[in-house]
């Protein structure tokens, strides 16, 4: 063999190797992503069990196990609402400062923890002690696991997402296969022993609590020119956090949450029982009724998987205004609908509105507004507005159920839904325009 041959041969055989050895490290970092986006979907699938599990069942049991009228269970979600607005603002700011660190999410993890105890030996006697008091120390608690620390979750596996390369829709699915498991698993527990569901949610929040433990985030995929890498180099100042409350679109997004979602959490309350009225018997209802939200968020499950693409077809802001049409219609329909089975059918419009929120939410902030504020935003703009106007609604709305019925409190509710929706259309900023303008401001940088 000549001196050529053999130096054709040496670099063709480094060829070889450099060629496999990257595609050895690309298959390795395939695995590393796909178990990143397993084990952030095992973080969404067990935190939304326990969601779904003790919030989709709470209201019965407040009606059956703590005897409270639809006027006292409204004082309770009063002030579960009332509480979270004292977490959220701290929890925004807070996320967004930890960035990948898990501090605040453990904490909501270990408190979760505890849900069968307080609801088996703290809660009851507090009611008994006096509504209001039982209302405002047991929504301590229910609102840190809750209606605060649901923000905290979804910001943190929001921002993960996005660093880790994997829709953050696709995961969410998780969520949503999780609700249809509880509310099926929790409807034939609830029958057998009420306190039963909220010992399994302990459980969960224990797995939950190692997986967390577990979960990593590759910060290393950071892309130098994409915006987030300002979380590195700029550290948040207490001007930077102020500055979102000077943007118009900010405000028209809160007014926005307020007329829509804080609706659908309103009217989502008491509905179960509502729903249970239309059968011979309460027990056959909840049964039905658990059996109705698993088909809803298995359906909801399977949009999820379809949602982000559809979104970024048709933009974030279009999503967030289809939200605020089919909560309407969803409403209006649940007053007008005359027995169990057009009442159930309006009821699965929900689950297309959860993935159109859920989905149209995140892309709207992380592309309206700076991309490092995006856990302020969310609690601020999306959870605290929401929260702030459940407490108001909850009550109005019990009392509203206890003087006029429930029809005619959908029928107002809807109209609300309808006229937010409507102004809207014009105040909210299109997202598409702005990511168009964001590129290009990219790629003019990188020209220069």
């Amino acid at each position: 063999m000549n001196c050529f041959s053999l130096l054709f041969y040496g670099f063709y055989c480094q060829s070889i190797y450099e060629k496999a050895n990257s595609n050895f490290k690309g298959a390795f970092k395939m695995q590393g992503t796909k178990k990143n986006f397993w084990n952030f979907g095992g973080l969404f699938f067990f935190y939304f069990f326990i969601w779904a599990t003790v919030l989709t069942f709470l209201p019965i049991w407040l009606e059956e196990q703590a005897g409270l009228t639809a006027k006292e269970s409204g004082y309770v979600f009063s002030a579960m609402s009332l509480i979270a607005l004292c977490y959220q603002p701290f929890f925004g700011i807070i996320s967004d400062k930890l960035v990948f660190k898990k501090n605040l999410f453990a904490t909501v993890v270990c408190v979760a923890m505890f849900m069968g105890p307080f609801f088996s030996y703290v809660f009851i006697p507090l009611l008994d002690i006096n509504i209001f008091v039982g209302a405002i120390l047991g929504s301590i608690y229910l609102s840190f696991v809750f209606y605060g620390g649901v923000g905290v979750v979804e910001s943190y596996i929001e921002r993960a997402s996005r660093t880790n390369k994997f829709e953050y829709g696709r995961a969410r699915l998780f969520g949503s296969i999780a609700g249809a498991t509880a509310t099926f698993v929790g409807g034939v527990l609830f029958v057998m022993n009420p306190g039963s569901i909220f010992w399994i949610s302990s459980l969960s929040a224990v797995i939950l609590a190692v997986l967390l433990f577990t979960a990593k985030v590759n910060t290393s995929n950071i892309d130098n020119t994409d915006q987030e890498s300002k979380q590195k180099s700029e550290p948040l100042t207490k001007e930077t956090i102020l500055s979102i409350f000077k943007i118009k679109n900010f405000w028209m997004l809160g007014l926005f949450i307020i007329g829509t979602a804080t609706i659908y959490d309103v009217f989502d309350q008491q509905f179960p029982n509502y729903y249970k009225h239309f059968f011979t018997t309460p027990g056959e209802g909840v049964n039905v009724f658990s059996k109705l939200v698993t088909l809803q968020i298995g359906i909801e499950a399977i949009l999820m998987v379809f949602m982000p693409f559809f979104i970024n077809k048709i933009g974030a802001k279009r999503g967030l205004i289809l939200f605020g049409w089919l909560t309407f219609i969803r409403i209006l329909g649940s007053a007008i609908a005359v027995g169990p089975i057009s009442l159930s059918l309006v009821r699965l419009i929900a689950a297309v509105e959860m993935p159109l929120l859920l989905i149209s939410i995140f892309k709207y902030i992380t592309s309206v507004f700076d991309v490092r504020l995006s856990a302020t935003i969310y609690l601020l703009a999306f959870n605290f507005a929401k929260q702030s106007s459940v407490m108001i609604f909850s009550s109005v709305a019990g009392v509203l159920y206890s003087a006029t019925g429930y029809q005619n409190t959908y029928y107002i509710l809807s109209a609300i839904v309808l006229i937010i929706t409507v102004v809207s259309i014009y105040t909210l900023q299109n997202d598409k325009k702005n990511a168009i303008e964001f590129r290009n401001a990219q790629l003019a940088r990188k020209t220069m």
